[in-house]
């Protein structure tokens, strides 16, 4: 059964080694460890018999949050795992709505945010880089 749980320190290695293989600026162990202490951030890991299937991070400034990182492992992909964990965040966090940036090619995520209704505010250009290209700003309102 898969649980959505908050960031621990022994889940840091995982989520660094699984930042490295799908980002092309990863964050590094201290970096996602120090989000278990920071007081803007949330992070949520999906985790299944002790193994850590993907994760989710946040921060949050008067009551408006950004998603920094949602990734999920190549194995456990097409498993409702990124749903459940947006879905979760989104419940936890003390916000209004909740804010990202996903690269412009990455159909499957567009699709799958446009399916909890985020909606594209904007648009970043060569946000990215290795590869060069634009970032689509979508965000989902709600209210507490």
């Amino acid at each position: 059964m898969i649980e959505i749980i908050r960031l621990h320190e022994n889940h840091v290695a995982e989520i660094a080694k699984l930042e490295k293989q799908f980002f092309s600026a990863p964050w590094d162990e201290n970096s996602v460890r120090s989000e278990i202490t920071n007081p803007l951030a949330l992070w949520l890991v999906a985790v299944e018999n002790g193994e850590v299937l993907g994760y989710i991070g946040s921060q949050t400034v008067l009551q408006e949050a950004d998603m920094m990182n949602v990734a999920v492992a190549e194995q456990h992909r097409r498993r409702g795992i990124a749903r459940m964990l947006v879905e979760e965040l989104i419940r936890q966090l003390d916000a209004y709505q909740l804010t990202l940036e996903v690269r412009a090619s990455n159909a499957p995520a567009i699709s799958l945010y446009e399916s909890m209704d985020f909606t594209q505010v904007g648009l970043r250009k060569n946000y990215y880089r290795s590869p060069k290209e634009d970032a689509l700003i979508l965000r989902k309102e709600w209210s507490k």
